[in-house]
């Protein structure tokens, strides 16, 4: 197999692995515990939750666009008395 370099990870000098991370970084890439995220993030502040229209995330969007209460809130009350 051929050599793959080092992980891209600021200081790391372990063998690259997968996406060009080692083992470690690799795991913590997959957790979303990387400074680079996965995939795109929700804009609004200390929001890391992927993007679900624009460029926030379905939470931020419900409430931003009128959609009756933050995810999980409405619901409740379509539920019988």
């Amino acid at each position: 197999m051929a050599n793959k370099g080092t992980c891209k990870a600021e200081g790391c000098s372990r063998e690259a692995v997968a996406k060009h991370y080692c083992r470690k970084h690799y795991r913590l890439w997959k957790r979303d515990e990387m400074p680079k995220a996965r995939y795109k993030t929700c804009t609004a502040e200390n929001c890391r939750k992927p993007r679900f229209k624009g460029s926030l995330c379905e939470q931020h969007w419900t409430v931003a666009h009128g959609k009756g209460e933050a995810a999980g809130g409405a619901p409740e009350a379509a539920q019988g008395s």
